[in-house]
């Protein structure tokens, strides 16, 4: 029984290790897609700033229909 114990240990720790990198990998893709739209938006603020301003603006426009309460019913 105490063998049937330290496997399932051993299931549990290799579980909380698969959990922290599973964590860890999703953080650095969300800083690495972060950086890439950043760098998108510099770029086409350079390239073409009145396609950069109409993106900004959609942006905000849609932020602030987000976060505005709906009609009461």
């Amino acid at each position: 029984m105490q063998y049937l114990d330290d496997l399932d240990d051993l299931v549990g720790t290799v579980g909380l290790l698969a959990e922290r990198i599973r964590g860890l990998t999703l953080l650095s893709v969300f800083f690495v897609l972060s950086l890439v739209l950043q760098l998108a938006a510099v770029w086409a603020a350079i390239m073409n700033p009145p396609l950069a301003l109409a993106a900004a603006l959609v942006l905000c426009v849609a932020l602030v229909l987000n976060t505005q309460p709906g009609p009461a019913a």
